[in-house]
Formats: C-alpha cells, sequence, structure tokens
C-alpha cells in the first residue's frame, strides 16, 4: 500500500489531525512545526499528545513529516531574519524529535540579494549550529522552483549544503513535484533521466520523502504554483509515472494541493484506486 496523506493543521491539537487522516483514507500526514507565518510554537498538551501517538500506532502510519515555518529563512541577508530562523531551526528539530517525528522539512531559503554563495554558508552554519548528532529525526531539505532569489533549485546547490554540514548523516531530501517541474527537470518526459541525476548529484539513499503536487505553471517558468493533481501542466499520467517508479514508489507521497480535506479525500482514493489496478 502507498504511504500517502495531505497537510493537516494541528490548531485543534495533534490528536485531532490524526483522526482527520485516519477518516480521510491517509496513512500519514504533514503538518507546520508551528504557525507557518509568525514565530509561535504550539505547546505540548500531555493528554493530547499522548492519543495522538495511540491513533499513529493503531492506525500503522507511516513516517511523519514535520514542515518549518515559511517566515524562517536560513540564507537571509538581514541579521534579524536569519538569527530567528538560526533560533527556529534548532528549537523545531528539538521539538519534532521529541514527538517521535520522522522527518522535517524546510526551504533552505532565499539570499535576498546576498549572492547563491553567501546564502549556502548561511544555511550550512545554521545547520552545524542545530545538529549533535544525537537526532533520531531527519531534517530534509525541499527542493525549489527558482523563484525570486530561492536556494534549493538545482540539486547542486543542495548538494552543496549536505557536504558542508558536519552531523549530514541527519539530513535527506523532500523533492516536490512541482517545484522541480518548474525548476526546469522534465519528471513528465524524461523522469528516469531526473532520477539518474539526482542519484548521481545527490544520491538516491538521501530522498527521504515527495511533496506530491501538479503545477499551474509550465515547465521552466520557475513560479511556485500548486495545482490539484491531474490538472496542472504535470498531468495525471506523469503523476501516477512518478509514484509508480521502482526508486521512489516506496517513499511517502505528502499532498500540498490546494483542497480541503473532504477533497484531499478524493483525491487519495483517486490516486489508490489507479495505483492498485496497475
Amino acid at each position: 500500500m502507498i504511504i500517502i496523506g495531505p497537510h493537516i493543521s494541528i490548531a485543534k491539537g495533534y490528536a485531532k489531525a490524526a483522526k482527520t487522516a485516519v477518516e480521510i483514507g491517509a496513512n500519514t500526514f504533514q503538518f507546520f512545526s508551528r504557525n507557518p507565518r509568525g514565530g509561535n510554537a504550539r505547546e505540548f498538551d500531555t493528554k493530547d499528545i499522548a492519543n495522538f501517538q495511540e491513533i499513529r500506532k493503531e492506525n500503522n502510519f507511516g513516517p511523519l513529516l514535520a514542515h518549518a515555518p515559511y517566515t524562517m529563512n536560513l540564507a537571509a541577508a538581514k541579521d534579524d531574519v536569519y538569527e530567528f530562523g538560526r533560533k527556529v531551526i534548532k528549537e523545531d528539530i528539538e521539538r519534532m524529535d521529541s514527538l517521535g517525528i520522522e522527518y522535517i522539512c524546510f526551504h533552505p531559503g532565499s539570499h535576498v540579494g546576498g549572492g547563491i554563495d553567501a546564502g549556502i554558508n548561511k544555511i550550512i552554519a545554521a545547520l552545524n549550529e542545530a545538529l549533535t548528532g544525537n537526532e533520531n529525526i531527519t531534517v530534509l531539505l525541499e527542493t525549489m522552483s527558482g523563484k525570486g532569489t530561492e536556494i534549493g533549485f538545482e540539486f547542486e546547490q543542495i548538494k552543496r549544503i549536505i557536504d558542508g554540514v558536519e552531523h549530514n548523516e541527519k539530513l535527506g531530501v523532500c523533492l516536490d513535484t512541482c517545484h522541480i517541474f518548474s525548476a526546469g527537470y522534465d519528471i513528465v518526459n524524461n523522469l528516469d533521466e531526473v532520477l539518474n541525476q539526482f542519484d548521481e548529484i545527490i544520491g538516491l539513499d538521501r530522498l527521504k520523502t515527495i511533496h506530491l503536487n501538479d503545477s499551474m505553471m509550465g515547465f521552466g517558468e520557475k513560479k511556485d504554483r500548486h495545482s490539484v493533481i491531474g490538472e496542472g501542466k504535470i498531468g495525471l499520467d506523469a503523476i501516477i509515472n512518478f509514484m509508480t517508479h521502482p526508486k521512489i514508489k516506496d517513499l511517502p507521497f505528502f499532498l500540498e494541493t490546494p483542497l480541503e480535506d473532504e477533497g484531499h479525500k478524493k483525491e487519495i482514493k483517486m490516486l489508490r484506486d489507479i495505483i492498485e489496478t496497475k
């Protein structure tokens, strides 16, 4: 069975989010490690966390994925923004690790005019400060679309970050289908070539999770606009080919498509039905 689930809000608690996942037919889910547009971290409630862990176990959930907030920019040129990012990544790695969450992903960052080299060096420094090597959680760099001054839209950039981190055994990659398509990696017509390139530059052993999204924008346009599966420029056939590729079919897939819970329920069922009949 494929491991698949959407992004679910934890605003009403971790247990409520896990129950929602079960109700919509998911066997995993993604959530924000803290307020995605601010700096506040949710206080843990002992009863809520206990119920959450019980639901995970009873329903044989696959690996869960926490997503760091959008306000965190480890490549920032401004000192105050960078210091906030350093604080958040360290705290959230510790917080999510304490919950037994398998993965936490983050957008590498935007250099905002400081330059790619300077931005990469800042990301490396922040990760070296945050990682002790004793964590159970794996920290994932997300592949980006390349809009603005984003870092991480080329596999080589991600490789440079990984190579610069001392405890890089704790690092992996979250590949976003919309982002890499928009960045110019042709997963529609040349999926084998893209995966081979990833393997040669980064190593497929580093690929831990997939953000499964169609794209509103065309190939190579370097714009991040997610679309419902089958309604975008990537298309349903290419998404199914991606999900069933022997090199990645066993990875957990996380939907970030612009739908509510009921829409994600239908999306998950559609994908399962198609894949199970192949």
